[in-house]
């Protein structure tokens, strides 16, 4: 790698580690100086990047990644947001155009009774009667009378009150749009938070020669591994012994069947997933509706002790809720990581877990 690019990753390296190690006091931290050359020999730097080095880029990469996460779990809510709003703006469209037609149909009505009083010469009904011979005619005239007046005050009364509804439809319209255009606007600016997160970590990434990239990579396994060793520590496997539903093992073998598929922030399949596109879309695949986001499906679902999840649970991470897996038995969950990764098998301790929630609570 030329002299620029590490001198870059030096100083990339340096300023994390500062960072890192000046929030305990008493430490200090000096990077390495590269060995001078003898004389007459070319000019050349060798940097070595420690473990400890790379530990603090991992934890800002981890930073970075969860920041992302976060930010498309917002993308999402505002994404399925906009799609009900859209869906409220065409029924209430449908609504206004009906009401319309069937206003169109009342006046047509109301416009055939004035022809008839003018066919009448203009004089009221009661008038008609009176001067009518017969008493029986005057009597029936008299019902139909009745009728016709509760009939065209029927008439207006319904004009009136679908007037009212077209009014109100379209107010109900008119916000919907504002909220629409309010969603789009969060979805806009939870995008560039997304993008901005992650474009950061690839720069981090890509300052990395290939071989600090794979002791990186063995870094977050180790991390990972430590978590889920003193998760199981804690004697919690025991404890679990939850068997799956029908409608559980469907959930699980659809989402174990998307393993080395890549993540895609917002996206549910079928070639790419976020987390919760992930575990939403494998139990619509089960046949249950499911809140299409982490934070909703910790919020929507029914909470469970860790102790008595089973396969198919959902398990919560993190305290925002900004991260979720599938529990697939064994202390084992199925998720999909974060950018530049695929949808794999972990330990279901790997992360920090917030808590467990169950799409079929009813189900035995």
């Amino acid at each position: 790698m030329g002299t620029g690019k590490r001198g870059l990753l030096t100083a990339a390296v340096t300023v994390v580690c500062a960072v890192t190690l000046l929030a305990a006091p008493g430490t200090a931290f000096a990077a390495p100086a590269p060995p001078s050359p003898p004389p007459g020999a070319a000019a050349s730097v060798t940097v070595v990047v420690t473990d400890k080095q790379l530990e603090a880029v991992r934890k800002k990469l981890e930073r970075l990644y969860r920041a992302a996460a976060v930010a498309t779990e917002e993308y999402n809510a505002a994404e399925e947001k906009a799609q009900k709003q859209s869906a409220e703006i065409v029924r209430l469209a449908k609504k206004i155009v009906d009401g319309r037609e069937k206003l169109d149909e009342l006046k047509t009505r109301a416009g055939a009774a004035a022809a008839a009083q003018y066919r009448g010469g203009g004089l009221p009904p009661e008038a008609h009667l009176m001067l009518s011979d017969d008493p029986q005619d005057f009597l029936d005239g008299a019902g139909r009378v009745r009728q016709g007046e509760h009939a065209t005050r029927g008439l207006l009364g319904e004009k009136t009150r679908l007037q009212q509804d077209l009014e109100q439809y379209a107010q109900d319209a008119d916000a919907q749009w504002k909220r629409l255009e309010a969603g789009r606007r969060a979805k806009a600016t939870a995008q560039k938070k997304i993008e901005t997160q992650i474009k950061a970590a690839e720069r981090v990434e890509s300052e990395l020669e290939q071989e600090e990239r794979e002791r990186l990579t063995r870094l977050e396994r180790q991390a990972a591994d430590q978590a889920q060793a003193s998760w199981l520590g804690s004697g919690i496997l025991d404890e679990i012994d939850g068997k799956a539903t029908r409608q559980g093992r469907k959930a699980v073998a659809y989402a174990t069947a998307q393993i080395g598929k890549p993540y895609q922030w917002g996206a549910e399949g079928p070639n790419t997933y976020d987390c919760s596109g992930l575990t939403s879309q494998a139990w619509i695949s089960a046949g249950l509706s499911m809140p299409r986001t982490s934070q909703a499906q910790w919020q929507q679902l029914t909470r469970v002790g860790v102790e008595d999840m089973r396969p198919g649970d959902l398990i919560i991470y993190f305290g925002d809720a900004s991260h979720v897996g599938m529990y697939v038995g064994d202390g084992v969950m199925v998720h999909a990581p974060r950018p530049g990764r695929s949808v794999t098998l972990a330990g279901a301790g790997s992360m920090p877990i917030l808590g467990v929630v169950r799409p079929d609570p009813a189900a035995n």
